[in-house]
């Protein structure tokens, strides 16, 4: 079997491109191949340059490709359909004109993957891993969501090839264990892949090992990150809002923390995992000095552990 691993800018703390502390986006992939890593997700809509004679030479020059663009944005409000197929066409477009990493046999589907994820709201950041407390959308709230998710799923398809993973998240819509159940009987397999992260399911109260055991046949994708347990302790008790707890540090490097990665790897074993695995970290910005170390201690472990590193 063959597990590639990449990296992705949310480990230097780029999550919302209007964010002032932003790192460098070369510091990002200057660090990611010094790492180790071959392969790195493009990010929030607009960090890396949609430039291909831009950031290709720069991937080039790294000996870098990208697996997957990301959709991290509001997907629940009806004005925003527009720019989120604004996206959708601009995203793709562009990750067809860069070089395709290697497809593995046994994939269910071809990279480079457009995700989508569902944005942290302020009503629900709060309530991040609390689903006795978070607010819920009633009907027609979820209705459109679905409808949103559909019309971008179908359109990368149609018009690029590309596949769509949806990526429950901490802080959005699609994230309680009820969430993504019901997520999964609206939206068939055939329309869009799911990509599970180990750290989300874990922070909203769900055992990773189970659901890659339970939904074997519609995961296409994986990210993987790790929990800080005191930290977590103390943002559950306290009901921080998602990011605040990201910048205390409750997302470590992958083997400091509580989600058991020799189950995770006996798991995709028996399931017979092929493809793409992510490697997050989120973390504020302004501690993006400590980037490099992470990740680098995060592929070191997993190699240790079995996984490969050779996108």
């Amino acid at each position: 079997m063959s597990m590639r691993i990449a990296s992705a800018p949310c480990c230097w703390g780029v999550d919302d491109v209007t964010n002032p502390h932003l790192p460098p986006w070369r510091k990002v992939l200057d660090e990611a191949a010094e790492a180790g890593y071959q392969g790195v997700e493009l990010g929030p809509y607009g960090y890396l340059p949609l430039d291909v004679s831009v950031l290709g030479q720069a991937l080039d020059e790294r000996g870098l490709k990208v697996v997957a663009g990301t959709i991290f944005d509001d997907l629940v409000d009806p004005a925003n359909r527009d720019h989120l197929i604004q996206q959708t066409h601009e995203i793709c477009a562009f990750l067809n004109r860069l070089p395709a990493p290697p497809r593995e046999p046994g994939q269910h589907h071809s990279a480079p993957y457009l995700v989508l994820i569902d944005h942290v709201h302020a009503e629900r950041s709060r309530y991040a891993g609390h689903p006795d407390r978070a607010p819920r959308l009633n009907d027609a709230r979820w209705a459109t969501l679905m409808t949103h998710i559909r019309t971008i799923a179908e359109l990368a398809s149609r018009e690029y090839g590309i596949r769509a993973m949806i990526h429950p998240h901490a802080g959005g819509y699609i994230e309680f264990d009820d969430e993504i159940r019901r997520l999964l009987a609206d939206i068939p397999y055939t329309t869009a892949g799911l990509c599970l992260d180990t750290g989300h399911l874990y922070y909203s109260g769900m055992d990773p090992v189970a659901w890659l055991r339970d939904y074997a046949g519609r995961t296409d994708y994986l990210h993987f990150k790790d929990i800080a347990p005191t930290v977590f302790e103390e943002v559950m008790a306290e009901q921080v809002d998602f990011f605040a707890a990201c910048a205390r540090g409750v997302m470590c490097p992958i083997g400091q923390g509580v989600v058991d990665y020799d189950a995770i790897y006996r798991r995709l074993v028996e399931i017979g995992y092929q493809g793409y695995i992510t490697i997050e970290q989120e973390r504020d910005p302004r501690d993006a000095d400590g980037s490099l170390a992470d990740v680098t201690a995060s592929l070191e472990y997993l190699k240790r552990r079995g996984f490969q590193a050779d996108v």
